[in-house]
């Protein structure tokens, strides 16, 4: 029997903002949505809990760019847009000695907005900057053909192909190949960072950045998904999917938990990291299709977040910090950042720890103490006598896919070759890589394909009225 085009039975596997995004959409297009999610709390790698003293803890440092979009309507949608307070549109970049430079957005028509800064830097030297200038037509002007040719080069390599200062490369692109990806330059595609740089150059507001209110919890996956719930779908936690129900070689008759309950469904959307999908495939699948084979060439980045308490203010700033010196490639100084973190005017750091892999397995003390040396380093005279009250280390081992050279052409749509399976993450084809506004993109485009096959099937089927002849 097909299911009739209202009211389809969906089961979206992952409760972060790729499958909350694609669930939402499938509400409210009248389908019966339920979201089944392993952990006991949702959000994924934009999650967010209370520990024991009644402080909340995030997955990570989560900033809002002028460029997204997608993720801006579906906030609005749900009544949530206010709660991000944008900042001053500076990226300050912080030094060790207590020094620092600042790109600052200009009132001036793209691309020329960032120019009077990069020229009256004075951090680097003039025939430093004018390398930078005579790459950036191809940054700026370059078409998505050019882009994707790039995908076989590391950024490094790119970079110092066109002549390039190397301080360049590891006083500026250094910290944001690190806070977008959380890898160097010499492991990340050139693709990546120069959608991002030819972005932020075209688009007079794209690099301006915000922060939530508050906790994501509070301000962000919690709302979405009240809104969810409200609309009709169910949401469970603690549901941890074990296997794949199949009805024949191709097709999904829904997921089987760890403890053995079978969630049935028409579809089956998979929003999930990379790794635990990878888990997920049949076997047989990878043999059959492309598809599930290239997938298994995809792997997470592992990520270290920590987040340190103050007893009195230590950076006096109201915005994103990069830092090419340390550990601490971007991190932020919540407690004036964010109201709701607000501890009495002292300082509350969140810190991004990359690259993590070489020190993933250090203890919370050596990685705390790494991230206070470089606190230190950058605010030397704020920082002395300072005292860290409180301190905490978020591992995740394997967080966004790491974008490899060669791997863009690989990334999967969201339509997957198994009729009724889908696909909801950043490592699937948008425009945005693995980011918020990546996940949310990601899980719009998967619903959109699965109403657009459940109306084609609909039509194929439908039979025409029988019409009485009056004879």
């Amino acid at each position: 029997m097909q299911p009739t085009e209202q009211g389809q039975r969906v089961v979206v596997v992952g409760g972060g903002l790729a499958g909350l995004a694609a669930a939402r959409k499938l509400v409210m297009a009248g389908q019966q949505v339920e979201v089944v999610e392993a952990r006991d709390i949702l959000g994924g790698k934009v999650s967010s809990w209370r520990d024991a003293d009644g402080d909340w803890i995030e997955s990570g440092l989560h900033v809002f760019f002028g460029a997204y979009d997608e993720i801006f309507t579906l906030m609005r949608e749900v009544g949530i847009y206010g709660n991000i307070l944008w900042k001053p549109h500076v990226l300050r970049y912080t030094l060790a000695g207590g020094d620092h430079f600042d790109f600052e957005n200009w009132p001036l028509p793209s691309p020329l907005h960032l120019m009077p800064t990069v020229l009256r830097n004075r951090y680097f030297t003039w025939g430093e900057k004018l390398t930078l200038v005579k790459a950036l037509p191809k940054i700026v002007l370059s078409n998505d053909q050019y882009y994707e040719a790039q995908d076989a080069l590391t950024y490094e390599q790119w970079h110092l192909a066109q002549g390039v200062s190397k301080k360049m490369l590891t006083r500026m692109f250094l910290p944001m190949a690190l806070a977008l990806k959380f890898v160097p330059p010499e492991e990340i595609s050139a693709r990546v960072v120069l959608d991002v740089a030819g972005m932020f150059l075209r688009e007079n507001q794209a690099s301006r950045m915000g922060f939530l209110a508050g906790s994501p919890q509070d301000k962000l996956i919690g709302p979405i998904a009240a809104d969810i719930t409200r609309r009709g779908g169910i949401i469970r936690t603690g549901a941890k999917v074990r296997e794949l129900i199949m009805a024949g070689p191709r097709h999904i008759a829904g997921v089987r938990l760890a403890d053995g309950t079978e969630v049935r469904g028409d579809a089956v959307v998979l929003a999930l990291p990379i790794h635990q999908l990878n888990k997920l495939i049949p076997a047989a699948w990878r043999g059959d299709h492309p598809y599930f084979a290239n997938l298994a060439q995809f792997e997470g980045v592992p990520v270290i977040t920590a987040q340190l308490w103050f007893d009195r203010q230590v950076t006096g700033i109201d915005n994103v910090l990069f830092c090419p010196d340390g550990r601490i490639p971007v991190y932020a100084d919540l407690g004036n950042t964010t109201p709701d973190y607000a501890v009495g005017g002292r300082s509350r750091i969140e810190a991004v720890v990359a690259p993590a892999r070489q020190i993933f397995d250090h203890d919370d003390k050596a990685i705390i103490d790494q991230v206070w040396r470089d606190i230190q380093n950058a605010f030397p005279q704020r920082t002395a006598g300072a005292q860290i009250t409180k301190a905490t280390v978020v591992r995740i081992p394997q967080s966004v896919y790491w974008p490899k050279p060669g791997l863009n052409k690989l990334r999967p749509t969201q339509r997957s070759p198994i009729p009724n399976l889908y696909l909801a993450g950043g490592y699937t084809r948008q425009r945005f890589y693995d980011s918020m506004e990546g996940a949310v993109a990601s899980g719009n485009r998967a619903a959109a394909a699965l109403l657009a096959d459940v109306h084609a099937i609909h039509q194929r089927v439908a039979v025409p009225a029988l019409v009485l002849s009056e004879e």
